[in-house]
This record gives structure tokens, sequence and C-alpha cells, in this order.
């Protein structure tokens, strides 16, 4: 995303922060706005030239929101109609990222309801744990992939898969990423995992353990790593027995390996290269 339409967006999450802090109902607000911001880009989506009208900026700001307001005045409730009359005095730098900006502020709504719900950290280990389940099974992966095969027909795939064992905003905002591939369902979905940590401050690490961590193992991991990296830290941890024993942690771009499988790896590689 462009300079300009970061700044869109950023002013338009101001507004998005300003409606749900200040209802008294945020929780159910914030789920209808995530909602109904989905349902205006899909709209968006298939008609290219509202698309490009509510981003011109040959108009002026207040004929892009009367556009706004004509097509989707009448179909959304008024909070998410403020969102989208603050969007639409913005200078995006294109419409394909007006859509972008509508899409990211959809997943925020939710995520701000899960946690005016205490719900926020649940959502996030289950993104990531869904990321983790599409990665290691092939077939699904391929089938959520598919790009020649219609959005309702992988969503209602995941749907099957996520009944009943996800929150509901968790399967919302899954069922939102597949319908709109950025790179791969594994990936999209951890991506909105960071996101929800991002949303309270903390950064990612990645942690993969031979064997299941405990609550409390969790957060004295969590504190270790806040230490080293100077930020409170959200872990997002799997289990891979192949790993032998110890884990894996990665943060951005930065990988520790302490695992057993590791220091055997290291260790054979330095018999190899020694000389006797």
């Amino acid at each position: 995303m462009k300079a300009a339409s970061r700044q869109a967006q950023e002013n338009v999450a101001d507004k998005l922060e300003q409606l749900v802090g200040a209802s008294e109902n945020a929780v159910a607000d914030a789920a209808q706005i995530g909602t109904e911001l989905f349902m205006v880009v899909d709209q968006l989506d298939s008609e290219r030239s509202l698309r490009v009208a509510v981003a011109d900026t040959a108009l002026d700001a207040e004929q892009r929101v009367g556009i706004m307001n004509d097509v989707f005045g009448s179909k959304v409730a008024e909070p998410t109609a403020q969102i989208l009359r603050e969007a639409a005095q913005q200078e995006w730098s294109n419409p394909r990222e007006l859509r972008t900006g509508l899409v990211n502020l959809g997943r925020r709504a939710l995520l701000r309801g899960a946690e005016k719900q205490g719900q926020l950290e649940q959502v996030e280990n289950e993104l990531y744990q869904l990321s983790r389940i599409i990665e290691r099974e092939p077939e699904l992966g391929q089938l959520l992939s598919d790009r020649t095969a219609p959005a309702d027909q992988k969503r209602s795939l995941l749907a099957s898969v996520l009944y009943g064992k996800v929150t509901v905003i968790t399967e919302a905002l899954a069922l939102q990423v597949i319908g709109r591939p950025e790179k791969n369902p594994a990936d999209d979905i951890a991506a909105v995992a960071r996101d929800a940590a991002a949303l309270t401050g903390k950064a990612v690490a990645e942690v993969v353990t031979a064997e299941e961590l405990s609550g409390e193992q969790r957060d004295a991991l969590a504190a270790k790593l806040g230490h080293i990296y100077g930020r409170e830290m959200a872990i997002h941890s799997e289990v891979d027995p192949s790993l032998l024993g110890g884990m894996t942690i990665r943060v951005g771009d930065e990988i520790i390996d302490g695992s057993t499988r590791g220091k055997l790896q290291r260790l054979r590689a330095d018999l190899a290269n020694t000389t006797f």
C-alpha cells in the first residue's frame, strides 16, 4: 500500500476506534461494522465503475461521499455508513487500495469486537492453529488455494472444517480471508493472527516445540523474549515431535534453533568438516 493510502487507512481506522470505543454495545457494533464492510467490498469487487468512482480523486470529497451514501446508505447501519463516508473523504492512491483498506478495516472491526468480548487472544491462537493445519494438510491447502474455484465453494469447504470448533469471529475472519486470497491460505490466515497481536501492540514469536507448552511455560517464554526484543510478545506455538526435544523460535526474519534435531544436525556438520 502506498503512503497516501496508508495515511487514508489510518484516518479511517481512527474513526473506527472512536465509534467502537464510544459504543454502548461495542461487541455487536464492531461485528456489524466488520461484516457490513466485507459486504461492501463484495459489491465493489463486482462493480468496477463504482470501485473507481468512490476513489476518484478527480471528484471532490463531497461528490465521493455522495456516491457512497447513494449506493450503501440504505444497506448498512449508521456506524458502518460513517466509516464509508470517512473512507470516501480520503485520497487513496488507487481504487484497489481503497478496497484493500476496507478489507483491513473490516478485519480490525471484528478483532476489536473479539477484544471487547474478552476473546482476542483466543481468536489469535485459533487463527494461527488453523494456518498450521492448512499448512500440514496439502490436499486441503490445494483446494482452498484453487483460484478457479468460486469463493463460496471454498468458504463452504472451510466452514465445514471449522463448524463448532472455533469462535464465531475466528470463523468469520477465516472465511473472509479464503474468499479474498493474497498469497496462500495458510500465510493469509497467519497474517490475520499477527494483526490480532499487533492490535494490542505485541510482536509475534512463532514457536515450534517437541512437546506442547503449558500455560506457565508460554508466559515465561513470552516474558523472556519480551526482555530480549524490548516489546511485549505473543506466542504462536505448534508441536512437532520430529524436533526430538527443545524448540525453534522465529521472530520476524530471525530464527533461533534450540531443538535437539537442530543440535544434532549442527554436530554432524561439524564432524563432517573436521579433519582427523
